[in-house]
Order: C-alpha cells, then sequence, then structure tokens
C-alpha cells in the first residue's frame, strides 16, 4: 500500500513534469487521444449537472483535486457564481493560481482537510477522478466525511468513480471498490445518490468488464495509440460512437458519474 507521502510525491512529479490531460488521465494512451477523451467527459459533466434543479449562478462550489483545472473551466461554463479550487500537489496549485488569478485555489488532502475549508458551506463539491487513487480504504472514507462536512444540507457531491460489480481491484495508485461498499460510505456520511450514468464506456481501461473483453480492448487501445497521429484517428474515430454510448447506456464497464445530494 502507497503511503499518503509516496502518493503525494508520486502526484507532484507527474503533474510538475506534465500539466496536461495526459497528467491526468491514461498515460499510456498518449496526450491526443486523452483530449478527445476528455471532450466527452466534459460533455457528460456539463449535461448531468447541468441538468439539476440548481440556479448555478447563485451557487458556492468546491472542486477537489483540480489538476489542470478541467473542471474549474467546466463549472465556469456552467456559471457557477463562486468557484474554489484545491489540489494534493503544490506543483498544480501553483499553476491553477497563475491561470485562474481570480479564483482561489489551496492545497488540500480531501482526506485530512484540516481547518482549510473551515466553516464552508458549499452548494457543491465535485470530485472527479480522485477517490479512487486513494488506496487506503480508511482514508476513502475520512474523504468522502470531509466532503460531507463541506456541502450544505441539500447541496450536492458530484464524482467520478469505478463502481465495480465484482471484488476490488488493488494496485499500487488505484483501487477500484464494489459500488456497494463505496455507497455505504456515501450513506453514512449522510449523501443520498440521486443519479449515476456512465461517464466513459470505450475510452477508458475496462475495469469491470469480464477478464477476455478487459485485456483485449486494452491491448486494442494501446496499439491504436502507439504513436500520437495514431491517437488522434483513434480518439477521433471513437468519439462520435462514445457521445452515443454515455447518452443511452444505464451501467459502463470503466468510469462512471455519481450524484449525490446531502442530508
Amino acid at each position: 500500500m502507497t503511503s499518503q507521502d509516496e502518493r503525494r510525491a508520486f502526484w507532484e512529479e507527474r503533474l510538475a513534469a506534465d500539466w496536461t490531460e495526459t497528467g491526468v488521465g491514461y498515460r499510456a494512451l498518449g496526450r491526443s487521444f486523452n483530449e478527445w477523451m476528455y471532450r466527452v467527459r466534459r460533455e457528460v459533466f456539463l449535461d448531468r449537472v447541468g441538468a439539476l434543479d440548481v440556479d448555478w449562478t447563485r451557487a458556492r462550489v468546491l472542486d477537489v483535486g483540480s489538476g489542470t483545472g478541467f473542471y474549474v473551466r467546466a463549472w465556469q461554463q456552467l456559471g457557477a457564481a463562486s468557484i474554489t479550487g484545491s489540489d494534493l500537489t503544490e506543483a498544480a496549485v501553483a499553476r491553477l493560481r497563475d491561470h485562474f488569478p481570480a479564483l482561489r485555489f489551496e492545497r488540500l488532502d480531501v482526506a485530512e482537510p484540516g481547518d482549510t475549508f473551515a466553516g464552508a458551506d458549499f452548494d457543491a463539491v465535485s470530485c472527479m477522478d480522485v477517490l479512487f487513487h486513494i488506496t487506503d480504504d480508511d482514508r476513502y472514507t475520512a474523504a468522502v466525511e470531509s466532503v460531507a462536512r463541506l456541502v450544505r444540507p441539500g447541496g450536492y457531491f458530484v464524482f467520478s468513480e469505478n463502481f465495480l460489480h465484482r471484488p476490488a481491484q488493488r494496485g499500487v495508485n488505484q483501487v477500484n471498490r464494489p459500488i456497494g461498499w463505496i455507497t455505504a460510505r456515501l450513506d453514512r456520511a449522510g449523501f443520498d445518490v440521486v443519479h449515476r450514468s456512465p461517464f466513459l464506456v470505450l475510452m477508458n481501461a475496462q475495469v469491470d468488464a469480464g477478464t477476455l473483453w478487459r485485456k483485449a480492448w486494452g491491448g486494442v487501445l494501446r496499439a491504436a495509440t502507439l504513436t500520437e497521429p495514431t491517437g488522434w484517428l483513434a480518439g477521433a474515430a471513437l468519439y462520435p460512437l462514445e457521445r452515443r454510448l454515455v447518452r443511452s447506456r444505464t451501467e459502463s464497464p470503466t468510469t462512471e458519474i455519481m450524484i449525490c445530494r446531502r442530508r
């Protein structure tokens, strides 16, 4: 299991070297493919969050694990009145402050937030592709509970996860957990699930698929993205299909978006 210091050092080095969608995304597939993948992510986020009965022009939101600011920009597109960002790394926070000088960014470990946002009462907190990188189960639980303290009653928690319908898959820098385990922690923290749907379907690792399909499709993706030109072509070819799939399917073998409401 990776220690917290090792985890932070891993991300400090990665984001200092590559502050792009590749740095925060599926690195093995290259930048060009990741840029197509993130187009789908943005569309899904805007569609699902935009459908909530919330006047975002009056809302205060916090983005946890802001990375390159991708979802900060998405909140700006939704017209959020006040946007605050955070990240585990100094590398990301420094660059975020430079790129968004009008916004507040803080270095934050969501599992141990301290008093950084003491007394905060956000209308929504987003935490995209972050929680599955918390490899310790107790720290994962602590992260969910700290988010609950940041969201006002009636407010929303928006996050993406690999909600497995099989036993947990544990790696050095990522743990994919069963959906029942995750929703139990959400319920204990005071959240009700109001929405879950595919964030991606084919343009990411098939972590919740059968072994044969998972390995076969993973091999196809890696072969198609060996170079930046072929990665761009693969992304361009999959993009229209992926857009249809995330709208038509209710389950995904990879990352999904979940929206919870604070009781």
